[in-house]
C-alpha cells in the first residue's frame, strides 16, 4: 500500500517537464588530470523542495553508455560525502597524495556502468540547504533521495529507462533500502537491484558481532572473554547490545576501548592506523567523550564508538575537520577546495568547504531506523530485484559476521550454501571471499578488505560489480 505521503512526492516529480542533459553541468575540463577523459562527466545540484540542493558527480560508461545500466551510490556517515567514494574507491580517477594530481582507474566501476554519486543529506560535501539548517533523519533523507533521484533522470531523461541500480556502503546500509522502498512504488523507474557494502543492517547484531569478531581475532584476551560471557551471556544467548548488568557495562566499555580507542584502524584491522597510535590525545579524547555523551555511554556503549557515530569531539572550532579515525583526508579536501576544481564541477558560492565528513549533519541527525528486516523483505517479496549484501572480512565499523547473521536472520530459501567465489590474478584463479546464495539475495565476502572494500581490494570489488550488474553468477 502507498503511504499517503509518498502520493506528493510523485506528483512533485512528474510535473517538470522533459529535457536533454543540461550543457552547463558538463565538466569540459578537470584539473589535476594527466589527459582529459573521452568518455563524458557531469557536476552540478539537484534542486529540491524546502531550498535543499544536493550535489552530485556523474560520469557516463567509458564504452556503450548507452548500453549501461545506471548506478546510483551513496557513502554512509550519516554525514559523510560520496565523493569520497569516487575518489578513493571506485570512481574513474583516484586522488594521489599530493592534492593535486589524479590517476585513473583501472579498476573504475564507470567501466561497467554510468554512475551517479550523490552528496547526501544536505550539508555534505558541497550539498547545501538555503536555511542552512542541518538536522534530519533516516525518513527524510529517504524522500530527498528519491526526489534527487527523479530530478537527476529529469534532467538526464536519457537515461530514464534504464537498468536502475542502488547501491552504497557504511550507514548505505540504512540509506539504500530505505530508498530502494520508494523507488519500487514507481512505475517510471526500472529499478533492477540494490547492493550494500559493509553497511549497517542492524545495531544489535552489529554490536553482538563484534565482540566475537574481536575475541577470535586475538584483540581481547581470556581474561575479558571469560568475563564478556560469565557477565554478558545467559541461557546460551548474549547480549553486548544494551546490557542491564553493570559488570557486563563495565566489561564492554574495556572491549570498545580496546576495538575503537587503542589505535587499531577500525576500518581495516590489518592496516596501519593514519596518524599512528594516538598517546595523550587519547586521554582528552575519552574526556571528551564522557562529557558529550554522558551517562547514554553507560546505557548504550556503541553510541561512545566510531561504530555507529562519529564521535562527538570539539570540532565546531574554526578550521578543525572532523576525519574517521585511521584516515587521512587532506588529500581529496584539498583537491576538492581547489578554486579550479569547485569552478570546473561547477559548485555554487553558497556551498561550503568540502569535507569528507560533517560533524554538524553527524550530530543533528535522528536515527530512527534501527533494523532494515522489514524493508528487506518487503523488496524480496516481489522477487523480482537481486540484491547483493558483501563485506570486507577485517572490517570492525560493520563487521561481516554481524552481515551474514542479518542476511541469514531473513529466512530466505538457500540457492547455493556458503562457497568460495574465485576470479583470477595474473591469470591464475584466487579465492576472493565466500557466498552464500538465497533466492533474489546473496551475502558475499572479500577477502583482505575492509570498510572501504574497492580501496583494499580493486581488482576483487571490480569482478564482484561485475558479476552483480551483469546477473552473472558469482
Amino acid at each position: 500500500m502507498v503511504p499517503s505521503w509518498f502520493l506528493p512526492l510523485l506528483v512533485l516529480a512528474a510535473c517538470a517537464g522533459v529535457r536533454t542533459a543540461p550543457a552547463d553541468h558538463e565538466i569540459t575540463y578537470l584539473p589535476g588530470l594527466p589527459k582529459q577523459p573521452a568518455f563524458k562527466q557531469y557536476s552540478g545540484y539537484l534542486d529540491l523542495r524546502q531550498g535543499k540542493h544536493l550535489h552530485y558527480w556523474f560520469v557516463e560508461a567509458q564504452s556503450d553508455p548507452e548500453k549501461k545500466p545506471l548506478v546510483l551510490w551513496l557513502n554512509g556517515g550519516p554525514g559523510c560525502s560520496s565523493i569520497t567514494g569516487f575518489l578513493t574507491e571506485h570512481g574513474p580517477f583516484t586522488i594521489q597524495p599530493d592534492g593535486k594530481s589524479l590517476a585513473y582507474n583501472v579498476y573504475a566501476w564507470n567501466k561497467l556502468a554510468n554512475m551517479v554519486y550523490l552528496e547526501s543529506p544536505a550539508g555534505v560535501g558541497y550539498s547545501y540547504s538555503d536555511d542552512k539548517v542541518y538536522s534530519t533523519n533516516d525518513t527524510e533523507v529517504a524522500q530527498n533521495n528519491y526526489l534527487a533521484l527523479k530530478e537527476f533522470l529529469r534532467l538526464f531523461p536519457e537515461h530514464a529507462k534504464k537498468d536502475l541500480y542502488l547501491t552504497g556502503e557504511s550507514y548505505a546500509g540504512i540509506y539504500i533500502p530505505m530508498l530502494a522502498m520508494l523507488v519500487m512504488q514507481d512505475p517510471d523507474l526500472n529499478m533492477k537491484g540494490l547492493a550494500v557494502g559493509n553497511g549497517l543492517s542492524c545495531y544489535e547484531t552489529n554490536d553482538n558481532s563484534l565482540v566475537y569478531f574481536a575475541y577470535y581475532h586475538g584483540l581481547l584476551g581470556t581474561r575479558l572473554w571469560t568475563d564478556l560471557q560469565t557477565y554478558c551471556c545467559s541461557k546460551g544467548k548474549c547480549n553486548f547490545h544494551d546490557p542491564s548488568n553493570l559488570n557486563c557495562t563495565l566489561s564492554m566499555m574495556e572491549m570498545i576501548n580496546i576495538v575503537d580507542e587503542s589505535g587499531l584502524n577500525i576500518y581495516n584491522l590489518y592496516a596501519p592506523c593514519a596518524g599512528g597510535v594516538p598517546g595523550s590525545y587519547r586521554y582528552e579524547r575519552d574526556m571528551l567523550i564522557a562529557h558529550d555523551l554522558g551517562n547514554s555511554f553507560i546505557q548504550h556503549p556503541q553510541r561512545a564508538s566510531w561504530r555507529q557515530n562519529l564521535v562527538q569531539l570539539s570540532v565546531g572550532k574554526k578550521g578543525v575537520r572532523l576525519d574517521p579515525p585511521c584516515t587521512n583526508s587532506t588529500a581529496p579536501s584539498t583537491y576538492m577546495n581547489c578554486p579550479e576544481v569547485r569552478k570546473a564541477l561547477h559548485i555554487r558560492d553558497l556551498a561550503p568547504t568540502w569535507q569528507m565528513c560533517s560533524f554538524e549533519v553527524n550530530r543533528n541527525y535522528k536515527r530512527l531506523i534501527k533494523r532494515v528486516e522489514d524493508q528487506y523483505l518487503k523488496l524480496l517479496g516481489p522477487m523480482k530485484y537481486r540484491i547483493l549484501v558483501y563485506n570486507g572480512d577485517v572490517d570492525m565499523a560493520c563487521n561481516f559476521l554481524g552481515d551474514e547473521w542479518f542476511v541469514d536472520s531473513l529466512r530466505q530459501k538457500v540457492q547455493v550454501q556458503r562457497r568460495p567465489w574465485l576470479y583470477k590474478v595474473e591469470g591464475e584463479e584466487q579465492i576472493g571471499g565466500f557466498v552464500k546464495e538465497f533466492t533474489n539475495i546473496a551475502f558475499l565476502t572479500i577477502k583482505g578488505a575492509g570498510h572501504m572494500v574497492p580501496t583494499d581490494q580493486p581488482l576483487a570489488a571490480f569482478i564482484m560489480f561485475s558479476r552483480f550488474i551483469n546477473q552473472q553468477p558469482y
